[in-house]
C-alpha cells in the first residue's frame, strides 16, 4: 500500500483522528501497513473496549479519538481489517483499514 492509497482511505473518514493522521502523512510522516494478517473488527472491538474501560476505571486519560475508534470497530462487525501505524511528529497513530484497503474503519 502506498501513501496515496492510505491517504485516500483516511480521507473518507471525517473523524478528528483521521484528519490528524492525514495531516501527519501530508507532512511526510512514516507509516507501515501490516499486510501479513487481518483480524476481525469484532475481536479488536472486544480488546480495545476492555482496555478503554480499564483506563477509565484506573484514572488514565485515553488518547483523543479512542472512544470514537472503538465505536467504529463495533459498527464494522465481523469484517476483517488490516492494521497500520503512522508515526507523526508528536505521536504514533493506529489505523484499521477495511480488508480491501479502501476505507478507514477506525483510527486514533
Amino acid at each position: 500500500m502506498n501513501r496515496d492509497a492510505l491517504q485516500s482511505a483516511l480521507s473518507q473518514d471525517d473523524s478528528i483522528s483521521a484528519r490528524a493522521v492525514l495531516a501527519e502523512l501530508e507532512a511526510g510522516a512514516d507509516f507501515q501497513v501490516f499486510l501479513n494478517q487481518t483480524a476481525s473488527a469484532r475481536q479488536l472491538w472486544g480488546i480495545w473496549s476492555w482496555r478503554h474501560e480499564v483506563m477509565l476505571d484506573t484514572g488514565v486519560t485515553p488518547r483523543a479519538g479512542l472512544a470514537e475508534a472503538i465505536a467504529g470497530l463495533e459498527a464494522a462487525g465481523e469484517i476483517r481489517v488490516y492494521m497500520a501505524t503512522v508515526t507523526g511528529s508528536q505521536r504514533r497513530f493506529t489505523v484499521f483499514l477495511s480488508e480491501d484497503l479502501t476505507q478507514c474503519v477506525a483510527c486514533w
